[in-house]
């Protein structure tokens, strides 16, 4: 299993005193919330924020836009190189046309689904991208519980992508409770908040979190 650490989480104002000191054996991608405060509640950051993430360690970025239209703000992430580039479902009436042009451009496709949208929405896309990210938390707000009926949800998804090489992520209340239940349900990816900033070493944290799923 991956671990993806969410910024989002972190103390944003001592971020180049953390990032640095990530390592590659705990955390394996650097989950960046861009957030319009239109599609969720809230503003976060944009590129300039990614772009000065990306200088300051070696792990891949995993961009999730949770904005609308993310066609209009896909580009400006293509020079960061970034592990994948995911949209969601909700917020654009062309997610085929989106996902081709992001995979020309190089990043892996990211599709997401909120809580409330069926799996239903995935099936003509699956030819087209590389990653589903379940939330399992509504988006926008962090230190959210897991939802009711979340892991239902990422077997269906799991049975729904088993045919295809695309990897399965999760976002939202991912702890030590839950992650090895994660890791039989078959999530390739989870994105960690609390469980890695809360309280000691993050890298350590993740160490300590893949050790509980082997």
């Amino acid at each position: 299993m991956k671990i993806s650490a969410s910024i989002l989480a972190t103390q944003l104002t001592a971020l180049a005193n953390t990032v640095p000191d990530f390592k590659k054996e705990g955390i394996d991608l650097v989950h960046m919330d861009v957030m319009d405060g239109n599609f969720v509640p809230q503003i976060s950051f944009g590129e300039a924020v990614n772009k000065e993430i990306k200088a300051m360690t070696q792990i891949p970025l995993d961009v999730h836009l949770m904005v609308e239209k993310p066609e209009n703000h896909v580009h400006k992430y293509y020079e960061l190189n970034p592990y994948c580039i995911t949209f969601h479902a909700e917020t654009t009436r062309f997610p085929i046309r989106l996902a081709q042009e992001i995979k020309k451009n190089g990043p892996k496709v990211g599709v997401s689904l909120n809580p409330g949208t069926p799996v239903s929405a995935l099936e003509t896309l699956l030819p087209y991208i590389d990653l589903v990210l379940i939330m399992t938390v509504e988006p926008g707000f962090y230190g959210q519980k897991f939802v009711d009926g979340g892991m239902d949800k990422i077997r269906k998804v799991k049975s729904l992508i088993s045919n295809h090489p695309i990897e399965l992520e999760v976002d939202g209340g991912v702890n030590d409770t839950n992650i090895k239940e994660l890791a039989q349900a078959g999530v390739d990816i989870c994105v960690v908040g609390a469980g890695l900033f809360k309280s000691g070493d993050p890298s350590e944290n993740g160490i300590r979190l893949k050790s509980l799923v082997k």
